[in-house]
């Protein structure tokens, strides 16, 4: 198993509260992914990581990750999962996200990530206790409601009944979690009932929230990669894409005001949120108040 070197873990990042999760630093103890999703965007040239498909972790980055965190004048919230999953199958045994969680909870830093694998549950009651004293965010990322399209588009992770059993695990334990439904794929997910049904199995899960973003991005790297998936797997769909879309860079969701207009309906009848403000706020609002007896 090949490792990568690092000088730093602990990347600085802005966000508000209204415009994204909220965290204060982003974190990759891996690098590269091996889910198979035929659209990660992770894959385009850009980037510039080299055999995407193999996971690899970063040299001695528990130690490194302790430095770092002692370093810091104040505390705030660590989020995981931009670039590759914190819970990938190498976590199974390396766990390298469960021992940089216990260096938060010992340093009394938040907790955040966004994962496709159901790995994430057993990591629960470490992600509870973690937030008797800091935010903690749970996000798992779901695209669709049925898991034989799930198995075609993400061919090598748990699929969404898994995901949303690990929702039910993390929410029951008391850990705040919820979906990004995130990318809607046009002619393959972009329909009323597939955003109908995630929003649904989250509220029965027990999260908290579903964002979406209705649509998805096409650049050099990731768009021939998702061109020849649809061609092996999804005939004649590689020539609506081009046709509707050209090469362009956004990919909307077709009808996405209508899609949009469903999706919000759903999730104030199943009592779930959707802005990022209200998510945030109520992420910030379950941190406990110490009692004052002055």
């Amino acid at each position: 198993m090949e490792a990568i070197s690092a000088k730093q873990l602990l990347v600085p990042i802005r966000t508000t509260m209204e415009d994204f999760f909220y965290a204060d630093w982003n974190m990759n103890l891996y690098r590269g992914c091996s889910h198979g999703c035929i659209y990660c965007d992770s894959r385009s040239v850009c980037y510039r990581i080299e055999n995407f498909g193999a996971v690899r972790p970063k040299e001695h980055a528990l130690a490194l990750l302790e430095s770092e965190l002692r370093s810091k004048r104040t505390t705030g919230v660590v989020t995981m999962g931009a670039m590759s999953d914190a819970y990938n199958p190498l976590e199974r045994t390396l766990q390298l996200t469960q021992g940089a969680l216990e260096l938060l909870r010992r340093y009394r830093f938040g907790a955040a990530f966004t994962t496709k694998s159901a790995l994430c549950a057993r990591d629960a009651a470490l992600l509870a206790e973690i937030s008797r004293y800091a935010p903690v965010c749970a996000r798992m990322t779901v695209t669709c409601a049925d898991d034989a399209l799930c198995r075609r588009i993400e061919p090598h992770v748990s699929v969404s009944s898994e995901r949303f059993e690990a929702i039910r695990t993390l929410a029951s334990a008391g850990v705040y979690t919820g979906v990004w439904l995130n990318p809607v794929l046009p002619f393959l997910t972009d329909n009323e009932d597939n955003l109908r049904r995630i929003v649904r199995m989250t509220a029965e899960a027990g999260g908290r929230f579903v964002v979406c973003f209705f649509g998805m991005t096409l650049r050099t790297g990731n768009r021939e990669y998702f061109f020849d998936a649809l061609d092996r797997d999804f005939p004649g769909v590689r020539d609506q894409y081009t046709r509707v879309y050209g090469n362009a860079y956004e990919i909307p969701a077709r009808e996405p005001e209508k899609l949009y207009d469903a999706f919000r309906a759903e999730c104030e009848k199943c009592g779930v949120h959707w802005r990022f403000g209200d998510i945030n706020q109520e992420m910030m609002a379950r941190m406990p108040v110490q009692t004052s007896f002055l």
